[in-house]
């Protein structure tokens, strides 16, 4: 008689369903290693089964962030115990609570850091400057009291792995690289344009001003804006500048239209600014970038620099400097042949090391140590 599946629930109360890094690569990636997979969300579009992972809806999340914060936990936490798991995985600080709950009860529990938080806070525009860095130094000791009792963390990069090491039992890093063959470009590929691009949150902090004011210094070059805008005061004021003329404004696109993009573009843009949390990061867009053969232009970061240098799949520039990112933009586009070379050496690199497959063994070898 074969061994019946054991039941793993993923929680949410933050991520829409169909989240990349939760769905999409940890959940179908259990599911498809035999693991019975739940996928516990708050959007209020109800049950669903979606590539073997069972979606449980809790409801649609309240407005505003404390109310979400009060009332989505303690509804995740019903459903997860109505559900009876083996080992429950949440995916959002709010639920560090409930995961805290659940070890208690002698279900193994994992926190999955997809950010170094407390760096984060140091930089959110919503929170009055004077108190990020109490709030921040506050935030990481009781994050640090909240995992030491689970069975794991799962952390998005190094960086916040070796943080958490020295206070939960096990740290272990599951990149958020992409997966093989989803950006891959097509086997005809169409003739790369006079453009570069941009696909992401658009928000102040991931250098959106320095990039379009580096364009009217790039005479001839438009560049692809993908993603929502932060706020509508960010809008407004990016389209007052004189570089927005070379800008194509996408709006949000789907994974196809993100595809063509990358295949049409001669760069992608990740000049993200020299904030605490994104230093130490690894962008899951420039990654993506390097697996659709595109070279990156990328913030000049120590960590970033050992990537895109080793690997010779693109230059890294001052984020802050429209001057430098103009400069590398028409020292790429301007150069077909560099652009061939520094996309097939960033897709080789994707295709050895910066891949999902690579990053999934990290989360299977988990599972396996904690339900063995």
């Amino acid at each position: 008689m074969s061994t019946p599946p054991r039941r793993v629930v993923h929680v949410t109360t933050v991520h829409p369903r169909d989240d990349i890094r939760i769905f999409r690569k940890e959940c179908v990636s259990l599911a498809r290693a035999g693991y019975e997979v739940v996928q516990v969300v708050g959007d209020g579009q109800g049950e669903a089964l979606v590539d073997g992972v069972r979606i449980v809806d809790i409801g649609t999340r309240p407005a505003g962030r404390l109310a979400r914060m009060r009332q989505q936990p303690r509804r995740a936490l019903e459903a997860v115990r109505a559900l009876a798991p083996a080992l429950v995985h949440v995916h959002d600080p709010e639920l560090l609570p409930l995961a805290g709950a659940m070890a208690r009860e002698g279900v193994p529990a994992v926190y999955d850091a997809h950010e170094d938080v407390p760096r984060q806070i140091l930089t959110k525009q919503w929170i009055a400057a004077p108190l990020r860095r109490a709030l921040s130094w506050g935030f990481e000791r009781y994050e640090n009291a909240r995992v030491r009792p689970l069975a794991a963390v799962v952390a998005a990069t190094p960086h916040i792995a070796q943080r958490f090491a020295a206070v939960a039992r096990r740290s272990v890093s599951v990149a958020n690289y992409p997966f093989l063959g989803e950006l891959a470009p097509p086997a005809a590929p169409v003739p790369r344009e006079r453009v570069v691009c941009y696909v992401g949150g658009i928000m102040r902090t991931r250098g959106i001003f320095e990039m379009v004011r580096a364009l009217p210094q790039a005479p001839g070059v438009r560049l692809l804006l993908a993603g929502n805008f932060e706020d509508a005061a960010l809008e407004q004021a990016l389209r007052a500048e004189p570089g927005w003329a070379q800008v194509d404004y996408l709006g949000l696109i789907g994974r196809e239209q993100v595809r063509s993009v990358l295949a049409r573009a001669s760069a992608g843009l990740v000049t993200l600014l020299p904030m605490p949390s994104y230093v130490d990061s690894l962008p899951i867009k420039m990654f993506e970038y390097m697996s659709a053969e595109l070279p990156v232009i990328a913030s000049d970061f120590p960590l970033w620099r050992d990537i895109v240098v080793r690997q010779a799949c693109g230059v890294c520039v001052d984020p802050a400097d429209p001057v430098a990112i103009a400069a590398a933009i028409r020292a790429i586009v301007d150069a077909p042949e560099r652009v061939q070379a520094m996309g097939r050496a960033g897709r080789a690199a994707v295709l050895e090391q910066y891949n999902w497959p690579q990053a999934e063994r990290e989360l299977l070898a988990l599972y396996e140590a904690l339900l063995p």
